[in-house]
C-alpha cells in the first residue's frame, strides 16, 4: 500500500476490522510513517508489523484496529498504554480520549522511551505522558484506569496486579500466547472474559 488513505480503505473495507468512526478518525489523524524507523518508511503503510529495535516491533495495523475496537476508548477516560514502544499506539489512544483523557505509555527500554517521546512530539497532544516502570507490571501510581492496552503477548494469564489497576467497569485487552483476550470488569468486581484466538505478538518482558 502506498498512502495512508490505501491502509485505512483496506482496514475499513478490505478487513472490515476499521468499524468504528472514532477509531477511524484517530487512523486518518495518526500516521503510521511517522513511528517507524527511517529505514521503513517506505514500508509504513504495510500491514504488517516493523522491527523498532531492541526485539520490538510497531504493530500490525489490523491488529491495532482490532484490539482498539474490542478496547472501546471514550472521550475522558484515563488509558494505560503498556509496552508504548514507538508511541503509536500511545498517539491513537490520545486523539481518541480527547483533551479530557489521559493517557500513560509504559515501556522498560529507555531508548525506545525516547523513540517514542520524539514521534509522539511530532503532535501536539497535552495528554500523555512516557513512563519508564522498569520491572513494575502495570503503573500502580495513575491507577485506576478506565482502558488496558497491551501490546506483548503474556505466557500463561494477564497478570492479576494488572487486572487489579481496571476500574469497575473498564475494559482490558491484552494478548495470552497467540490470543487476544478482552476483560471487562463488572460493577461487583468480576471479570468477564472473551478470547480471540489466532494472533501472533512479540513476548511480555
Amino acid at each position: 500500500m502506498n498512502s495512508r488513505k490505501d491502509l485505512i480503505n483496506y482496514l475499513k473495507n478490505g478487513t472490515r476490522v476499521l468499524k468504528n468512526s472514532e477509531i477511524k478518525k484517530a487512523f486518518e489523524k495518526i500516521n503510521r510513517a511517522d513511528f517507524v524507523r527511517e529505514e521503513y518508511k517506505m514500508e509504513a503503510y504495510e500491514n504488517y508489523p516493523l522491527p523498532i529495535g531492541y526485539g520490538q516491533t510497531i504493530s500490525q495495523p489490523t491488529t491495532v484496529a482490532f484490539m482498539l475496537e474490542l478496547l472501546n476508548p471514550q472521550k475522558g477516560d484515563k488509558v494505560l498504554d503498556v509496552g508504548s514502544g514507538s508511541g503509536w499506539t500511545t498517539a491513537l489512544l490520545s486523539q481518541m480520549v480527547g483533551s479530557g483523557g489521559r493517557v500513560f505509555g509504559t515501556d522498560i527500554v529507555s531508548e525506545l522511551i525516547n523513540f517514542g517521546k520524539t514521534n509522539l512530539s511530532k503532535y501536539n497532544f497535552n495528554n500523555y505522558q512516557i513512563i519508564n516502570v522498569g520491572e513494575e507490571i502495570g503503573l500502580k501510581k495513575y491507577a485506576p484506569y478506565n482502558r488496558i492496552l497491551v501490546s506483548a503477548s503474556f505466557e500463561e494469564n494477564i497478570p492479576k496486579e494488572l487486572l487489579e489497576q481496571l476500574d469497575a467497569g473498564g475494559i482490558i485487552v491484552a494478548p495470552v500466547l497467540n490470543s487476544v483476550f478482552k476483560v471487562k470488569k463488572l460493577s461487583n468486581g468480576k471479570l468477564e472474559r472473551k478470547e480471540y484466538p489466532g494472533f501472533s505478538f512479540v513476548p511480555f518482558v
